[in-house]
């Protein structure tokens, strides 16, 4: 892809919030994961990302045309050229409604998804739906951090390498789902 990772993703970490850096980073990817869209339409690929003293977790879809959301323009991480695919619009996956929904079903079924790099595994906490929960991603990776509490419906835990394939196995949440708020 032109651009690439290297080229767009520094710079764009280090307008966000959750950021801790006060420079753009220098990243080494850590690990990838892959979520399937059972439509087949929306690349999903999430990137843990170390620069130099914290772990990111930088989710993003990968759309063929623009995504029509409100909250698209801002989500918007950067249109890239696919050798074979042509344009690809990328997005921060959180305002994503095909990643929204992949990593529900995960969470639901209790599913895994693993990339040979890190692996993610859906956890259903408690007898609670999971219908209308909010999904909140960990963007700053704590080992072995399981956020838990009564809102708490659900855990995407994951699994990485912090110092490469043959090193020490990490883990931690990737992402916590909530109960909706009650009227």
């Amino acid at each position: 892809m032109t651009p690439g990772f290297r080229e767009f993703l520094p710079p764009w970490i280090a307008r966000q919030p959750w950021y801790l850096g006060d420079a753009v980073p220098r990243l080494r990817l850590v690990g990838t994961l892959r979520f399937e869209d059972p439509e087949g339409v929306v690349g999903m690929e999430t990137h843990l990302v170390d620069d130099g003293s914290r772990l990111y977790q930088v989710p993003m879809t990968y759309r063929g045309t623009p995504l029509e959301s409100h909250d698209a323009e801002a989500a918007l991480i950067s249109v890239s050229e696919h050798s074979v695919l042509g344009p690809r619009w990328i997005y921060d996956a959180t305002v994503d409604p095909a990643w929204r929904r992949r990593i529900l079903e995960l969470v639901e079924g209790e599913g895994t998804a693993d990339s040979g790099t890190a692996s993610a595994t859906g956890r259903r906490i408690g007898p609670h739906p999971l219908d209308g929960a909010s999904i909140g991603v960990v963007r700053v990776l704590d080992e072995g951090e399981l956020y838990l509490g009564p809102e708490v419906v659900g855990l995407l835990c994951g699994a990485w390498h912090p110092e490469g394939p043959d090193g020490r196995e990490a883990t931690g949440s990737l992402a916590v789902l909530r109960r909706p708020p009650r009227l």
